[in-house]
């Protein structure tokens, strides 16, 4: 198996997990959820997730769905809920938006000299493991 696909003990405490988010397994669950982890790892378009996860539309698809539901957000939350406490990294990083973007008040976008831009902090435990994340304007100060 390679190392960076999910193994069968991480499978079983992930599986309780979302069984108690009332996400109940079925046959594609987990190359679901691997396809995610995989993304998130390489940062490659939706359409160039491995066809061994499944469909990309359909990955892309259910992952709307759960992003617009909240069950990521929750998930992510419970994931974070026992993290290593004993170092903390903080870091932000600015994101440029698209020169046309609208910046409506629920979006933390920006409007300055350099252009549009927002900015993701993002804390992490002493195994580099995420905690939580805010997204705040591009003018906001560490």
């Amino acid at each position: 198996m390679p190392r960076t696909m999910l193994t069968d003990q991480h499978w079983q405490k992930l599986k309780v997990i979302l069984r108690n988010l009332s996400i109940h397994h079925n046959s594609n669950l987990r190359n679901f959820i691997e396809a995610i982890l995989y993304r998130i790892r390489t940062g490659c378009p939706w359409r160039d997730i491995p066809c061994c996860f499944g469909h990309s539309n359909s990955i892309f698809k259910r992952f709307n769905r759960w992003s617009s539901s909240g069950k990521l957000l929750r998930l992510f939350k419970l994931l974070a809920s026992c993290p290593d406490m004993e170092w903390i990294f903080i870091d932000g990083s600015h994101v440029r938006a698209h020169q046309h973007s609208a910046g409506i008040a629920n979006q933390s976008i920006s409007k300055s000299v350099g252009g549009n831009s927002s900015k993701i902090h993002l804390i992490v435990d002493a195994h580099g493991n995420p905690i939580d994340f805010m997204i705040t304007d591009g003018t906001t100060h560490d």
